[in-house]
């Protein structure tokens, strides 16, 4: 028997179960399980998310005023 084919799926237990059939192979298999770590996002595909928000409608000079005020309401001893 020749070929691989990797599946996803889950483990409970002894139990395994697929995500999708198998038909490429038949007969004996060797199984390897490790978890699954799903692809990790690039710096690119957040700067694409957060592009996909509404523009905000605070301008800086509110938020700037905002920030003061927090600042002069902490207690400086």
């Amino acid at each position: 028997m020749e070929g691989r084919v990797v599946v996803r799926g889950r483990l409970r237990g002894r139990h395994i179960d697929l995500d999708e059939d198998v038909d490429a192979l038949d007969g004996e298999v060797e199984v390897t399980i490790r978890p699954f770590a799903g692809p990790h996002p690039t710096v690119a595909d957040m700067l694409a998310l957060v592009a996909t928000f509404p523009p905000g409608t605070r301008t800086k000079e509110d938020i700037d005023r905002q920030v003061a005020e927090e600042h002069a309401s902490w207690d400086r001893d």
